[in-house]
């Protein structure tokens, strides 16, 4: 990851990162993991459920996996 390097409103906004961290720590909740391990574990459980199996009402209600799986598909039509 890199840090901010825009100002508000400009294409290197960092908005949409801040929006996904402000959402993973609200749905995975406060928990304390014992080890590093068990806190890596659960974050990618978490990814891997955000990416095919959560709808996102700005993607019109499908996954972000979905999405990415149709965009590529576009692509190939379009060659």
């Amino acid at each position: 990851m890199r840090p901010s390097v825009g100002r508000t409103g400009s294409c290197f906004d960092s908005a949409v990162a801040e929006s996904f961290f402000a959402t993973l720590k609200t749905e995975i909740g406060t928990t304390v993991w014992d080890t590093r391990d068990d806190a890596r574990r659960d974050v990618f459980a978490y990814l891997s459920y955000y990416n095919h199996d959560r709808l996102h009402s700005t993607l019109d209600y499908r996954t972000p996996h979905e999405v990415r799986v149709g965009y590529r598909q576009g692509l190939a039509l379009a060659a």
